[in-house]
């Protein structure tokens, strides 16, 4: 049960994680951010990261087998790392039309499935 928590509790911090760091390249098209300055965009961005910092700490922490987790520093590692290209593909695709996911993405991607399975390989 802690490996689904940790797992989802990755998930729902890549999401903001994705929004943090990408989605105000998307503000102009929202009239009231047009009229923010950088400083501005930054703090917004640091309040969306807090979310980001409230589901990872614990899915880090849940999650690492000397707490008590299923999973090694590794494995925590390559597992938040798929869920951060899984997101942010989706993202890509839902939110930025202009981005075309292309072979050579999908290739990269096989890669990073397979360096899961050898982390978690005894």
């Amino acid at each position: 049960m802690k490996a689904f928590y940790t797992i989802a509790l990755l998930i729902l911090s890549n999401i903001f994680m994705t929004f943090a760091w990408y989605g105000h390249l998307k503000f102009k098209e929202i009239n009231w951010f047009n009229s923010l300055g950088l400083p501005m965009i930054i703090l917004v961005s640091w309040g969306i990261a807090l979310f980001e910092y409230t589901a990872q700490v614990p899915a880090n922490k849940m999650g690492y087998v000397e707490n008590g987790g299923p999973f090694n520093l590794w494995q925590l590692k390559v597992i938040q790392e798929v869920i951060t290209l899984v997101i942010f593909t989706l993202f890509s695709v839902m939110f930025f039309k202009n981005e075309t996911l292309r072979m050579n993405h999908l290739i990269g991607f096989l890669f990073l499935v397979l360096a899961v399975y050898f982390i978690f390989k005894k």
